[in-house]
């Protein structure tokens, strides 16, 4: 498997971190990451929130998980976005590289268990992404036609990504 995410403890916490390269500019991909219109292509459900800082977040309609709010913990366009997802917490960085943007994605995780299981589901989300901002043909993260969940998250285990956690939908 290539561009496997990262166990990593972010202020102490466990966390899975994410980083993608993407030859577009920081705008085109902040427009992919916090439009409320755009993100149901790649992120795992459907968002809506204000864009101020405290604000809170709505999260529904994904398959996999329960509705769940959050609230807004950062705004500041077009480099950084975070929230608070249920009880994990979600920070979305870019930054202007040489050719385009780099991308983080980091999952400060409550449950240390879920690691290798949000990983595989980050990884998933993330190659829609990728279509998104390339501008192809995506039908989501849990569409058939999207990567596939099950040997990445067999990946993620391999790698020794703490798991044990019950998988919503298994």
């Amino acid at each position: 498997m290539t561009d496997l995410g990262t166990h990593i403890q972010h202020d102490g916490r466990p966390a899975v971190r994410f980083e993608r390269t993407f030859a577009h500019p920081v705008e085109r991909v902040w427009r992919a990451i916090s439009d409320p219109a755009e993100l149901p292509s790649w992120f795992p459900s459907k968002v809506e929130y204000e864009p101020e800082v405290g604000s809170p977040v709505k999260f529904t309609g994904d398959p996999n998980a329960p509705a769940l709010e959050g609230r807004l913990l950062a705004w500041d366009p077009p480099r950084h976005l975070a929230f608070l997802w249920g009880t994990d917490e979600l920070y979305l960085t870019l930054e202007e590289v040489d050719g385009g943007c780099r991308f983080e994605l980091v999952n400060v995780l409550s449950d240390p268990g879920t690691a290798a299981m949000n990983a595989a589901g980050w990884h998933v989300c993330l190659s829609e992404l990728g279509k998104v901002v390339r501008g192809e043909p995506n039908d989501g993260p849990h569409a058939a036609n999207a990567t596939e969940w099950q040997p990445l998250y067999d990946a993620y285990v391999a790698e020794g990504l703490p798991h044990g956690t019950p998988v919503p939908g298994t």
